[in-house]
């Protein structure tokens, strides 16, 4: 069991914001479900906790209520390893929510989510500083990352 979990606070979707992410990715399952009881502080029966693992990364979501919502201070970073998964997880992530820049969305669940190429780490460390700096300019300019266009700044 891994030492810390990320804890995901949601006003009363956890169920179906888990049963999407664990659709989106593989290798993810549902771990246990916790229930509020008759001492609530949710209607006793419905779901308090999920447990879970996002490509063998384990998350837990609770339904909390309204009081706390997410913001863009914290994301969840998607390492992927060429345009495919990017145009994949974004595609299904950004679905019902909202495209922001730089290869950042909110999903319908108002997560913030960072779905970045590979390829860019590589490029942005490059030991030639105008090479990077042409990279870092043109993912300024992005929304969803292109791949092709970040090599392509690279190699300009």
């Amino acid at each position: 069991m891994q030492k810390i979990t990320t804890f995901l606070w949601f006003d009363d979707q956890a169920e179906e914001a888990v049963e999407h992410y664990t659709s989106v990715f593989p290798d993810s399952r549902v771990i246990d479900v916790q229930r509020y009881g008759e001492a609530g502080p949710g209607e006793p029966g419905t779901v308090m906790t999920i447990a879970f693992e996002l490509a063998g990364q384990r998350f837990t979501a609770l339904n909390g209520g309204p009081e706390f919502t997410f913001n863009e201070a914290v994301s969840l970073y998607v390492d992927c390893a060429d345009q495919a998964e990017v145009d994949t997880y974004w595609a299904k992530l950004a679905e019902g929510g909202e495209e922001g820049p730089c290869g950042w969305l909110k999903d319908k669940y108002g997560l913030s989510w960072q779905i970045v190429p590979r390829v860019l780490t590589e490029l942005l460390r490059d030991p030639d500083p105008a090479r990077s700096a042409r990279v870092m300019k043109a993912m300024l300019g992005m929304r969803k990352l292109d791949v092709q266009a970040l090599e392509d700044a690279g190699r300009q």
